[in-house]
């Protein structure tokens, strides 16, 4: 079955999806992403003693308000109203990475899943920006969508 891509019209214009006639339903996404910091950054951050303040406070709320702001970022994307939004974060000292889970709920006629995406990367941009004066070599990656539901494609799980 070949996919067609729903952002394009039949001359190749870009377009924003009508989605007047889908129907509402309850959608979900979950996406999530990591960023590999140094000793010292891990240690700052979990000890609460970087300049900038409580990293992963702050980074929480830069992802829910990104979250909320998507559809402004990103041109094709439909401005929802978020039921439910939440950033949380998983620690792996061992590896030094900070992993950033987001959450995003909605009922609608179109899916939550740049959102999720969006909030995720803004946390751990978030993260980068309060750490940088401690290392500039952070990496952000492993951003993905890790599942979504509702909608007339069906749960998606990775």
């Amino acid at each position: 079955m070949e996919q067609k891509l729903t952002h394009f019209d039949a001359e190749g214009n870009a377009v924003m999806v009508d989605v007047s006639q889908k129907d509402i339903t309850s959608r979900t996404a979950v996406a999530s992403g990591k960023i590999w910091v140094n000793e010292a950054v891990m240690e700052a951050v979990l000890a609460g003693t970087v300049a900038k303040g409580d990293v992963l406070g702050v980074a929480r709320v830069a992802g829910i308000m990104a979250v909320k702001q998507t559809s402004g970022l990103i041109p094709m994307c439909h401005t929802l109203l978020i039921t439910k939004c939440s950033v949380d974060f998983e620690i792996d000292r061992e590896n030094l990475a900070i992993k950033a889970i987001c959450t995003a709920k909605t009922d609608g006629k179109t899916g939550v899943e740049m959102e999720a995406l969006t909030g995720v990367s803004v946390a751990l941009l978030t993260i980068y920006d309060m750490c940088k004066a401690i290392d500039k070599r952070m990496e952000m990656g492993e951003i993905h969508l890790e599942t979504k539901s509702g909608g007339k494609s069906g749960d998606f799980v990775r």
